[in-house]
Protein backbone atom coordinates (compact mmCIF):
# COMPACT_ATOMS: atom_id res chain seq x y z
CA UNK A 1 0.00 0.00 0.00
CA UNK A 2 1.49 3.35 -1.03
CA UNK A 3 2.10 6.00 1.62
CA UNK A 4 -0.36 8.86 1.87
CA UNK A 5 0.90 12.18 0.49
CA UNK A 6 2.00 14.74 3.06
CA UNK A 7 0.09 17.97 3.68
CA UNK A 8 2.91 19.89 2.02
CA UNK A 9 2.85 17.63 -1.06
CA UNK A 10 -0.92 18.08 -1.37
CA UNK A 11 -0.60 21.85 -0.95
CA UNK A 12 2.13 22.14 -3.58
CA UNK A 13 0.14 20.06 -6.08
CA UNK A 14 -3.02 22.15 -5.64
CA UNK A 15 -4.13 24.65 -8.26
CA UNK A 16 -4.11 28.01 -6.54
CA UNK A 17 -6.06 30.87 -8.09
CA UNK A 18 -4.86 34.49 -8.26
CA UNK A 19 -5.97 36.34 -5.15
CA UNK A 20 -7.72 39.00 -7.24
CA UNK A 21 -10.08 36.29 -8.53
CA UNK A 22 -10.80 35.05 -5.00
CA UNK A 23 -11.48 38.61 -3.85
CA UNK A 24 -13.82 39.34 -6.75
CA UNK A 25 -15.82 36.17 -6.09
CA UNK A 26 -16.08 37.13 -2.42
CA UNK A 27 -17.44 40.60 -3.26
CA UNK A 28 -14.31 42.53 -2.29
CA UNK A 29 -13.99 45.61 -4.45
CA UNK A 30 -10.54 46.37 -5.93
CA UNK A 31 -10.12 49.55 -3.84
CA UNK A 32 -10.20 47.45 -0.65
CA UNK A 33 -7.66 44.88 -1.84
CA UNK A 34 -3.91 45.25 -1.21
CA UNK A 35 -2.12 42.25 -2.81
CA UNK A 36 0.99 40.76 -1.20
CA UNK A 37 2.25 38.84 -4.23
CA UNK A 38 -0.10 36.73 -6.37
CA UNK A 39 -1.81 34.57 -3.76
CA UNK A 40 -2.40 36.62 -0.63
CA UNK A 41 -3.62 40.12 0.11
CA UNK A 42 -4.64 42.55 2.83
CA UNK A 43 -8.26 43.70 2.91
CA UNK A 44 -9.02 47.24 4.11
CA UNK A 45 -12.44 47.07 5.81
CA UNK A 46 -12.81 50.86 5.58
CA UNK A 47 -12.83 50.64 1.78
CA UNK A 48 -15.27 47.76 1.41
CA UNK A 49 -18.50 48.22 -0.50
CA UNK A 50 -20.32 45.81 1.80
CA UNK A 51 -23.20 46.04 4.29
CA UNK A 52 -22.81 45.90 8.10
CA UNK A 53 -21.96 42.49 9.63
CA UNK A 54 -24.91 40.09 9.30
CA UNK A 55 -23.49 36.65 8.45
CA UNK A 56 -24.15 33.80 10.86
CA UNK A 57 -21.17 32.49 12.83
CA UNK A 58 -20.29 28.79 13.14
CA UNK A 59 -17.68 28.25 15.85
CA UNK A 60 -15.51 25.14 15.56
CA UNK A 61 -14.15 23.84 18.85
CA UNK A 62 -13.04 20.41 20.06
CA UNK A 63 -12.65 17.89 22.83
CA UNK A 64 -9.54 18.20 24.99
CA UNK A 65 -6.48 17.91 22.74
CA UNK A 66 -4.15 14.91 22.84
CA UNK A 67 -0.93 13.91 21.03
CA UNK A 68 -3.19 11.76 18.84
CA UNK A 69 -4.48 14.91 17.12
CA UNK A 70 -8.02 16.16 16.62
CA UNK A 71 -7.85 18.17 13.37
CA UNK A 72 -9.86 21.24 14.32
CA UNK A 73 -8.46 23.49 11.57
CA UNK A 74 -8.80 20.68 9.03
CA UNK A 75 -12.45 20.25 10.01
CA UNK A 76 -13.04 24.02 9.88
CA UNK A 77 -11.76 24.20 6.31
CA UNK A 78 -13.55 21.04 5.18
CA UNK A 79 -16.85 22.17 6.70
CA UNK A 80 -16.62 25.57 4.99
CA UNK A 81 -15.80 23.95 1.64
CA UNK A 82 -18.80 21.63 1.96
CA UNK A 83 -21.13 24.47 2.92
CA UNK A 84 -19.91 26.31 -0.18
CA UNK A 85 -20.53 23.15 -2.26
CA UNK A 86 -24.12 23.18 -1.00
CA UNK A 87 -24.62 26.70 -2.38
CA UNK A 88 -24.05 28.83 0.70
CA UNK A 89 -21.94 31.98 0.54
CA UNK A 90 -19.19 31.13 3.00
CA UNK A 91 -16.02 32.67 4.34
CA UNK A 92 -13.50 31.25 6.82
CA UNK A 93 -11.88 33.23 9.66
CA UNK A 94 -8.78 31.62 11.21
CA UNK A 95 -5.82 32.53 13.37
CA UNK A 96 -2.32 32.94 11.99
CA UNK A 97 0.20 30.27 13.02
CA UNK A 98 2.93 31.15 15.52
CA UNK A 99 6.50 30.24 14.61
CA UNK A 100 7.02 28.76 18.07
CA UNK A 101 4.67 25.79 17.58
CA UNK A 102 5.44 25.53 13.84
CA UNK A 103 9.15 24.98 14.56
CA UNK A 104 8.45 23.24 17.85
CA UNK A 105 5.88 20.50 18.32
CA UNK A 106 2.86 21.23 16.17
CA UNK A 107 4.26 21.77 12.71
CA UNK A 108 1.99 23.75 10.39
CA UNK A 109 -1.41 25.12 11.34
CA UNK A 110 -3.27 25.62 8.08
CA UNK A 111 -5.41 22.50 8.11
CA UNK A 112 -4.43 19.19 6.56
CA UNK A 113 -4.80 16.87 3.60
CA UNK A 114 -7.29 18.23 1.08
CA UNK A 115 -8.75 20.70 3.61
CA UNK A 116 -6.06 23.36 3.78
CA UNK A 117 -5.69 27.08 3.33
CA UNK A 118 -3.06 28.17 0.81
CA UNK A 119 -0.28 29.14 0.30
CA UNK A 120 0.46 26.75 3.15
CA UNK A 121 4.19 27.40 3.53
CA UNK A 122 3.90 31.21 3.46
CA UNK A 123 1.04 31.31 5.98
CA UNK A 124 2.97 29.01 8.34
CA UNK A 125 6.13 31.10 8.19
CA UNK A 126 6.28 34.92 7.93
CA UNK A 127 3.02 35.41 6.00
CA UNK A 128 2.40 39.20 5.68
CA UNK A 129 4.52 40.14 8.70
CA UNK A 130 1.69 40.76 11.19
CA UNK A 131 3.42 38.94 14.05
CA UNK A 132 6.62 40.83 13.37
CA UNK A 133 4.70 44.10 13.63
CA UNK A 134 3.10 43.02 16.92
CA UNK A 135 6.49 41.92 18.28
CA UNK A 136 8.00 45.26 17.23
CA UNK A 137 5.21 47.27 18.85
CA UNK A 138 5.48 45.30 22.09
CA UNK A 139 9.25 45.65 22.30
CA UNK A 140 9.18 49.30 21.25
CA UNK A 141 6.92 49.95 24.24
CA UNK A 142 9.38 48.29 26.62
CA UNK A 143 12.33 50.15 25.10
CA UNK A 144 10.44 53.43 25.60
CA UNK A 145 9.56 52.49 29.18
CA UNK A 146 13.13 51.62 30.13
CA UNK A 147 14.39 54.77 28.41
CA UNK A 148 11.88 56.83 30.41
CA UNK A 149 13.21 55.34 33.64
CA UNK A 150 16.81 55.95 32.56
CA UNK A 151 16.12 59.56 31.54
CA UNK A 152 14.85 60.61 34.98
CA UNK A 153 11.63 58.66 35.52
CA UNK A 154 9.16 61.56 35.59
CA UNK A 155 6.29 59.08 35.97
CA UNK A 156 7.86 57.62 39.13
CA UNK A 157 7.73 54.07 37.68
CA UNK A 158 8.86 51.37 40.11
CA UNK A 159 11.20 49.02 38.15
CA UNK A 160 10.33 46.25 40.62
CA UNK A 161 6.65 46.38 39.73
CA UNK A 162 6.72 46.06 35.96
CA UNK A 163 3.92 43.81 34.66
CA UNK A 164 4.77 43.90 30.94
CA UNK A 165 7.49 41.87 29.24
CA UNK A 166 9.34 41.81 25.97
CA UNK A 167 8.24 39.13 23.50
CA UNK A 168 9.55 36.83 20.80
CA UNK A 169 7.55 34.65 18.39
CA UNK A 170 9.48 31.54 19.33
CA UNK A 171 9.49 28.94 22.09
CA UNK A 172 12.62 29.92 24.06
CA UNK A 173 12.72 28.83 27.70
CA UNK A 174 16.12 30.51 28.21
CA UNK A 175 14.42 33.91 27.99
CA UNK A 176 11.73 33.34 30.62
CA UNK A 177 13.80 35.13 33.26
CA UNK A 178 16.54 37.64 32.35
CA UNK A 179 18.30 40.65 33.86
CA UNK A 180 18.62 43.78 31.73
CA UNK A 181 20.53 47.03 32.09
CA UNK A 182 23.86 45.48 33.12
CA UNK A 183 27.18 47.00 32.11
CA UNK A 184 27.28 50.35 33.88
CA UNK A 185 25.21 53.56 34.16
CA UNK A 186 25.13 54.25 30.43
CA UNK A 187 23.42 50.90 29.75
CA UNK A 188 20.19 51.71 31.55
CA UNK A 189 18.72 50.78 34.93
CA UNK A 190 19.28 47.15 35.92
CA UNK A 191 16.14 45.16 36.65
CA UNK A 192 14.80 41.65 36.43
CA UNK A 193 12.79 41.09 33.26
CA UNK A 194 11.71 38.26 30.98
CA UNK A 195 10.15 37.35 27.64
CA UNK A 196 6.72 36.00 26.74
CA UNK A 197 5.91 34.42 23.40
CA UNK A 198 4.36 36.98 21.02
CA UNK A 199 0.99 35.25 20.98
CA UNK A 200 0.74 35.78 24.77
CA UNK A 201 1.42 39.53 24.47
CA UNK A 202 -1.35 41.87 25.54
CA UNK A 203 -0.72 43.75 22.30
CA UNK A 204 -1.72 40.57 20.44
CA UNK A 205 -4.93 40.44 22.51
CA UNK A 206 -5.60 44.13 21.87
CA UNK A 207 -4.92 43.59 18.16
CA UNK A 208 -7.46 40.76 18.05
CA UNK A 209 -10.21 42.51 20.04
CA UNK A 210 -10.00 45.98 18.50
CA UNK A 211 -13.02 46.99 16.42
CA UNK A 212 -11.05 49.40 14.22
CA UNK A 213 -8.00 51.66 14.06
CA UNK A 214 -9.31 54.25 16.53
CA UNK A 215 -10.35 51.53 18.98
CA UNK A 216 -6.90 49.95 18.57
CA UNK A 217 -5.26 53.25 19.55
CA UNK A 218 -7.55 53.67 22.55
CA UNK A 219 -6.95 50.12 23.78
CA UNK A 220 -3.19 50.47 23.38
CA UNK A 221 -3.36 53.60 25.51
CA UNK A 222 -5.22 51.72 28.27
CA UNK A 223 -2.53 49.04 28.66
CA UNK A 224 -1.12 48.98 32.20
CA UNK A 225 2.58 48.12 31.99
CA UNK A 226 3.56 48.71 35.62
CA UNK A 227 3.03 50.67 38.81
CA UNK A 228 4.59 53.69 40.50
CA UNK A 229 6.45 53.56 43.79
CA UNK A 230 3.08 54.54 45.32
CA UNK A 231 1.47 51.50 43.60
CA UNK A 232 -0.58 53.57 41.17
CA UNK A 233 -1.08 51.91 37.73
CA UNK A 234 0.93 53.43 34.86
CA UNK A 235 -0.49 53.14 31.33
CA UNK A 236 0.76 53.57 27.79
CA UNK A 237 -1.31 56.76 27.59
CA UNK A 238 0.58 58.11 30.62
CA UNK A 239 3.79 57.54 28.67
CA UNK A 240 2.21 59.12 25.58
CA UNK A 241 3.28 56.51 23.04
CA UNK A 242 -0.04 54.94 22.00
CA UNK A 243 0.17 56.84 18.71
CA UNK A 244 3.59 55.39 17.89
CA UNK A 245 2.41 51.86 18.65
CA UNK A 246 -0.66 52.34 16.48
CA UNK A 247 1.57 53.56 13.66
CA UNK A 248 3.55 50.32 13.86
CA UNK A 249 0.32 48.29 13.59
CA UNK A 250 -1.72 50.31 11.08
CA UNK A 251 -1.05 47.95 8.15
CA UNK A 252 -1.01 44.75 10.18
CA UNK A 253 -4.52 45.42 11.52
CA UNK A 254 -5.98 44.81 8.05
CA UNK A 255 -7.11 41.16 7.66
CA UNK A 256 -5.25 38.79 5.32
CA UNK A 257 -7.14 37.13 2.46
CA UNK A 258 -6.15 33.67 1.22
CA UNK A 259 -8.04 30.62 -0.11
CA UNK A 260 -8.66 26.94 0.51
CA UNK A 261 -7.70 24.21 -1.92
CA UNK A 262 -11.34 24.31 -3.09
CA UNK A 263 -11.20 28.10 -3.56
CA UNK A 264 -13.26 29.15 -0.51
CA UNK A 265 -12.09 32.60 0.67
CA UNK A 266 -10.43 32.73 4.08
CA UNK A 267 -9.36 35.60 6.32
CA UNK A 268 -6.35 34.53 8.41
CA UNK A 269 -5.52 37.18 10.98
CA UNK A 270 -4.14 37.38 14.52
CA UNK A 271 -3.21 34.46 16.71
CA UNK A 272 -3.43 34.52 20.53
CA UNK A 273 -2.98 31.13 22.21
CA UNK A 274 -6.07 29.78 23.96
CA UNK A 275 -4.26 28.31 26.97
CA UNK A 276 -2.65 31.63 27.94
CA UNK A 277 -4.75 34.20 26.04
CA UNK A 278 -8.24 34.26 24.51
CA UNK A 279 -7.48 32.04 21.53
CA UNK A 280 -9.50 33.60 18.69
CA UNK A 281 -8.65 35.26 15.39
CA UNK A 282 -9.13 39.02 15.15
CA UNK A 283 -12.57 40.47 15.68
CA UNK A 284 -11.96 42.69 12.65
CA UNK A 285 -11.49 39.61 10.45
CA UNK A 286 -14.61 37.92 11.79
CA UNK A 287 -16.75 41.03 11.35
CA UNK A 288 -15.30 41.65 7.88
CA UNK A 289 -16.18 38.08 6.92
CA UNK A 290 -19.72 38.61 8.27
CA UNK A 291 -20.05 41.58 5.90
CA UNK A 292 -19.05 39.46 2.91
CA UNK A 293 -20.68 36.07 3.56
CA UNK A 294 -23.90 34.54 4.83
CA UNK A 295 -22.00 31.98 6.93
CA UNK A 296 -18.66 32.52 8.64
CA UNK A 297 -16.84 29.41 9.86
CA UNK A 298 -14.30 30.26 12.52
CA UNK A 299 -12.49 28.41 15.30
CA UNK A 300 -11.20 28.93 18.81
CA UNK A 301 -8.06 27.28 20.13
CA UNK A 302 -7.77 23.98 21.99
CA UNK A 303 -10.85 22.42 23.63
CA UNK A 304 -14.21 23.99 24.31
CA UNK A 305 -13.20 24.56 27.95
CA UNK A 306 -10.63 27.13 26.76
CA UNK A 307 -11.05 28.74 23.33
CA UNK A 308 -14.82 28.31 23.02
CA UNK A 309 -15.54 29.61 26.53
CA UNK A 310 -13.37 32.66 25.84
CA UNK A 311 -15.02 33.19 22.47
CA UNK A 312 -18.42 33.26 24.20
CA UNK A 313 -17.48 35.32 27.24
CA UNK A 314 -14.84 37.69 25.80
CA UNK A 315 -14.88 37.99 22.01
CA UNK A 316 -18.66 37.72 21.60
CA UNK A 317 -19.19 40.41 24.27
CA UNK A 318 -16.79 42.85 22.63
CA UNK A 319 -18.10 42.22 19.12
CA UNK A 320 -21.78 42.01 19.98
CA UNK A 321 -22.03 38.76 18.04
CA UNK A 322 -23.68 35.44 18.84
CA UNK A 323 -22.51 32.11 17.41
CA UNK A 324 -25.40 30.29 15.76
CA UNK A 325 -23.83 26.82 15.99
CA UNK A 326 -20.83 25.18 17.63
CA UNK A 327 -19.05 22.20 16.09
CA UNK A 328 -17.16 20.03 18.58
CA UNK A 329 -14.44 18.03 16.82
CA UNK A 330 -13.59 14.58 18.16
CA UNK A 331 -11.64 11.61 16.89
CA UNK A 332 -11.81 7.94 17.77
CA UNK A 333 -8.05 8.02 18.36
CA UNK A 334 -8.15 10.91 20.80
CA UNK A 335 -11.14 9.50 22.66
CA UNK A 336 -9.32 6.18 23.15
CA UNK A 337 -6.31 8.10 24.44
CA UNK A 338 -8.60 9.91 26.89
CA UNK A 339 -9.73 6.42 27.90
CA UNK A 340 -6.20 5.33 28.79
CA UNK A 341 -4.75 3.87 25.58
CA UNK A 342 -1.11 4.69 24.81
CA UNK A 343 -0.38 6.57 21.60
CA UNK A 344 1.38 3.58 20.05
CA UNK A 345 -1.70 1.37 20.53
CA UNK A 346 -4.36 3.67 19.06
CA UNK A 347 -4.72 1.83 15.76
CA UNK A 348 -6.06 -1.26 17.56
CA UNK A 349 -9.89 -1.27 17.88
CA UNK A 350 -10.90 -0.83 21.53
CA UNK A 351 -14.56 -0.13 22.30
CA UNK A 352 -13.96 -0.25 26.07
CA UNK A 353 -11.39 2.55 25.87
CA UNK A 354 -13.65 4.52 23.53
CA UNK A 355 -16.51 4.24 26.03
CA UNK A 356 -14.24 5.39 28.86
CA UNK A 357 -12.81 8.31 26.89
CA UNK A 358 -16.15 9.57 25.58
CA UNK A 359 -16.81 11.14 28.98
CA UNK A 360 -14.43 13.91 27.93
CA UNK A 361 -16.56 14.63 24.87
CA UNK A 362 -19.75 14.50 26.93
CA UNK A 363 -18.53 17.28 29.23
CA UNK A 364 -17.52 19.50 26.31
CA UNK A 365 -20.86 18.99 24.57
CA UNK A 366 -22.85 19.77 27.71
CA UNK A 367 -20.71 22.85 28.31
CA UNK A 368 -21.56 24.22 24.86
CA UNK A 369 -25.24 23.80 25.67
CA UNK A 370 -24.80 26.04 28.73
CA UNK A 371 -24.30 28.95 26.32
CA UNK A 372 -27.67 28.30 24.68
CA UNK A 373 -26.10 27.09 21.44
CA UNK A 374 -26.70 23.71 19.77
CA UNK A 375 -23.54 21.59 19.50
CA UNK A 376 -22.82 19.37 16.49
CA UNK A 377 -20.19 16.66 16.88
CA UNK A 378 -17.79 16.24 13.96
CA UNK A 379 -16.03 12.87 14.06
CA UNK A 380 -12.85 13.60 12.16
CA UNK A 381 -12.06 10.30 10.48
CA UNK A 382 -8.61 8.69 10.49
CA UNK A 383 -7.70 5.76 8.24
CA UNK A 384 -7.13 3.53 11.29
CA UNK A 385 -10.69 4.01 12.62
CA UNK A 386 -12.74 0.81 12.47
CA UNK A 387 -16.32 0.86 11.22
CA UNK A 388 -17.40 -0.64 14.54
CA UNK A 389 -15.84 2.24 16.49
CA UNK A 390 -17.34 4.90 14.24
CA UNK A 391 -20.78 3.31 14.44
CA UNK A 392 -20.52 3.07 18.25
CA UNK A 393 -19.62 6.76 18.53
CA UNK A 394 -22.43 7.84 16.20
CA UNK A 395 -24.88 5.78 18.25
CA UNK A 396 -23.59 7.31 21.48
CA UNK A 397 -24.12 10.83 20.08
CA UNK A 398 -27.65 9.90 18.98
CA UNK A 399 -28.41 8.58 22.48
CA UNK A 400 -27.19 11.90 23.88
CA UNK A 401 -29.50 13.81 21.53
CA UNK A 402 -26.53 15.47 19.83
CA UNK A 403 -26.35 15.70 16.01
CA UNK A 404 -23.17 14.05 14.74
CA UNK A 405 -21.52 13.09 11.48
CA UNK A 406 -18.33 11.43 10.34
CA UNK A 407 -16.18 13.90 8.42
CA UNK A 408 -13.52 12.59 6.04
CA UNK A 409 -12.26 16.01 5.02
CA UNK A 410 -8.55 15.18 5.16
CA UNK A 411 -8.92 12.65 2.36
CA UNK A 412 -12.13 13.81 0.64
CA UNK A 413 -12.08 17.58 1.13
CA UNK A 414 -10.84 20.19 -1.30
CA UNK A 415 -14.14 20.20 -3.16
CA UNK A 416 -14.93 16.55 -2.45
CA UNK A 417 -17.88 15.28 -0.46
CA UNK A 418 -16.05 14.37 2.78
CA UNK A 419 -17.75 17.09 4.81
CA UNK A 420 -21.16 17.18 3.14
CA UNK A 421 -23.03 15.27 5.86
CA UNK A 422 -21.55 17.49 8.56
CA UNK A 423 -22.41 20.61 6.53
CA UNK A 424 -26.02 19.48 6.19
CA UNK A 425 -26.34 19.08 9.97
CA UNK A 426 -24.80 22.49 10.59
CA UNK A 427 -27.13 24.09 8.05
CA UNK A 428 -30.12 22.57 9.88
CA UNK A 429 -28.93 24.07 13.17
CA UNK A 430 -28.38 27.47 11.53
CA UNK A 431 -31.98 27.44 10.32
CA UNK A 432 -33.26 26.91 13.85
CA UNK A 433 -33.63 29.27 16.84
CA UNK A 434 -30.64 30.71 18.69
CA UNK A 435 -30.76 31.48 22.40
CA UNK A 436 -27.10 32.38 22.94
CA UNK A 437 -26.14 33.65 26.40
CA UNK A 438 -22.94 34.33 28.30
CA UNK A 439 -21.88 32.07 31.16
CA UNK A 440 -21.63 34.85 33.75
CA UNK A 441 -22.56 38.47 34.34
CA UNK A 442 -19.85 41.11 34.34
CA UNK A 443 -21.37 42.36 37.58
CA UNK A 444 -19.96 39.36 39.45
CA UNK A 445 -16.69 39.78 41.32
CA UNK A 446 -13.55 38.47 39.60
CA UNK A 447 -13.38 35.74 42.22
CA UNK A 448 -16.94 34.62 41.45
CA UNK A 449 -16.34 34.73 37.69
CA UNK A 450 -13.36 32.41 38.09
CA UNK A 451 -15.34 30.13 40.37
CA UNK A 452 -18.22 30.01 37.87
CA UNK A 453 -15.92 28.96 35.02
CA UNK A 454 -14.12 26.41 37.20
CA UNK A 455 -17.30 24.78 38.44
CA UNK A 456 -19.56 25.07 35.40
CA UNK A 457 -17.02 24.42 32.62
CA UNK A 458 -14.20 22.44 34.22
CA UNK A 459 -16.33 20.48 36.71
CA UNK A 460 -14.18 21.59 39.67
CA UNK A 461 -15.38 21.51 43.26
CA UNK A 462 -13.93 24.96 43.90
CA UNK A 463 -11.00 27.34 43.48
CA UNK A 464 -7.94 27.84 45.66
CA UNK A 465 -6.31 31.29 45.45
CA UNK A 466 -2.66 31.75 46.41
CA UNK A 467 -1.71 34.57 48.77
CA UNK A 468 -0.31 36.67 45.86
CA UNK A 469 -3.54 36.07 43.91
CA UNK A 470 -5.65 37.23 46.87
CA UNK A 471 -3.56 40.40 47.10
CA UNK A 472 -4.04 40.95 43.38
CA UNK A 473 -7.82 40.55 43.79
CA UNK A 474 -7.75 43.43 46.27
CA UNK A 475 -5.70 45.54 43.83
CA UNK A 476 -8.15 44.80 41.01
CA UNK A 477 -11.06 45.91 43.16
CA UNK A 478 -9.25 49.05 44.29
CA UNK A 479 -8.33 50.04 40.73
CA UNK A 480 -11.85 49.59 39.38
CA UNK A 481 -11.13 46.59 37.16
CA UNK A 482 -13.51 44.08 38.73
CA UNK A 483 -16.09 44.54 35.94
CA UNK A 484 -13.81 42.93 33.33
CA UNK A 485 -14.31 39.37 32.05
CA UNK A 486 -11.85 36.63 32.99
CA UNK A 487 -9.36 34.89 30.68
CA UNK A 488 -8.27 31.60 32.24
CA UNK A 489 -4.67 30.51 31.62
CA UNK A 490 -4.75 26.73 32.06
CA UNK A 491 -3.27 23.59 30.55
CA UNK A 492 -5.10 22.56 27.40
CA UNK A 493 -4.74 18.85 28.08
CA UNK A 494 -7.08 18.51 31.03
CA UNK A 495 -10.19 20.04 32.57
CA UNK A 496 -8.03 20.40 35.69
CA UNK A 497 -4.83 22.44 36.02
CA UNK A 498 -2.85 19.15 36.01
CA UNK A 499 -2.06 18.09 32.42
CA UNK A 500 -1.83 14.42 33.39
CA UNK A 501 -5.49 14.09 34.47
CA UNK A 502 -7.32 13.04 31.33
CA UNK A 503 -10.95 12.20 30.66
CA UNK A 504 -13.55 14.05 32.72
CA UNK A 505 -12.06 14.22 36.22
CA UNK A 506 -14.06 14.88 39.39
CA UNK A 507 -13.11 15.85 42.93
CA UNK A 508 -10.53 18.54 42.20
CA UNK A 509 -9.92 22.25 42.74
CA UNK A 510 -8.44 24.81 40.38
CA UNK A 511 -5.34 26.53 41.80
CA UNK A 512 -4.99 30.21 40.84
CA UNK A 513 -1.43 31.35 41.48
CA UNK A 514 -1.69 34.91 40.14
CA UNK A 515 -3.95 37.40 38.36
CA UNK A 516 -2.76 39.70 35.57
CA UNK A 517 -4.98 42.69 34.70
CA UNK A 518 -4.89 43.28 30.93
CA UNK A 519 -6.56 46.69 30.90
CA UNK A 520 -5.98 47.33 27.20
CA UNK A 521 -7.39 44.00 26.08
CA UNK A 522 -10.11 44.38 28.69
CA UNK A 523 -9.85 41.15 30.68
CA UNK A 524 -8.18 39.66 33.76
CA UNK A 525 -5.85 36.70 33.14
CA UNK A 526 -6.00 34.04 35.87
CA UNK A 527 -2.79 31.99 35.88
CA UNK A 528 -3.46 28.44 37.07
CA UNK A 529 -1.21 25.48 37.77
CA UNK A 530 2.11 25.50 35.94
CA UNK A 531 0.97 27.07 32.64
CA UNK A 532 3.77 29.06 30.96
CA UNK A 533 3.56 32.32 28.98
CA UNK A 534 6.83 31.39 27.26
CA UNK A 535 6.73 27.72 26.15
CA UNK A 536 9.84 25.61 25.58
CA UNK A 537 10.82 23.49 22.61
CA UNK A 538 10.38 19.68 22.77
CA UNK A 539 13.27 17.23 22.80
CA UNK A 540 12.87 16.71 19.04
CA UNK A 541 11.61 20.00 17.52
CA UNK A 542 9.73 19.93 14.23
CA UNK A 543 12.45 22.27 12.91
CA UNK A 544 14.82 19.30 12.64
CA UNK A 545 12.89 17.90 9.67
CA UNK A 546 12.52 21.24 7.82
CA UNK A 547 14.65 22.43 4.93
CA UNK A 548 14.50 23.85 1.41
CA UNK A 549 15.31 21.92 -1.75
CA UNK A 550 17.65 23.03 -4.52
CA UNK A 551 14.87 25.14 -6.06
CA UNK A 552 14.05 26.90 -2.82
CA UNK A 553 10.87 24.94 -2.16
CA UNK A 554 10.01 24.14 1.47
CA UNK A 555 10.57 20.65 2.88
CA UNK A 556 9.19 19.14 6.08
CA UNK A 557 6.29 21.47 6.90
CA UNK A 558 3.24 19.52 8.07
Amino acid sequence: MSALPSDLQIARAARIRPINDIAAAAGINPEALEPYGRFKAKVDPARLDAPPPAGKVVLVSAMSPTPAGEGKSTTTVGLADSLARAGHKVMIALREPSLGPVLGMKGGATGGGYSQVLPMDEINLHFTGDFHAITSANNALMALVDNHIYQGNALNIDPRRMTFKRVLDMNDRALREVVIGLGGPSQGVPRQDGFDITVASEIMAVFCLATGLSDLRERLGRITFGYTFDRVPVTVADLGVQGALTLLLKEAIKPNLVQTIAGTPALVHGGPFANIAHGCNSLIATQTARRLADIVVTEAGFGADLGAEKFMDIKARVGGLAPSAVVVVATVRALKMQGGVAKGELTRPDLAALEAGVENLRRHVRNVEKFGVTPVVAINRFSSDSAEELDWLLAWCAAQGVPAAVADVWGRGGGGDGGDELAALVAQVLAGPNSFRHLYSLGLSVEDKIRTIAQEIYGADGVDFSVPALKRLADIERNGWSGLPVCMAKTQYSFTDDASRLGAPKGFSIHVRDLLPKTGAGFIVALTGAVMTMPGLPAVPAALRMDVDADGNPVGLT
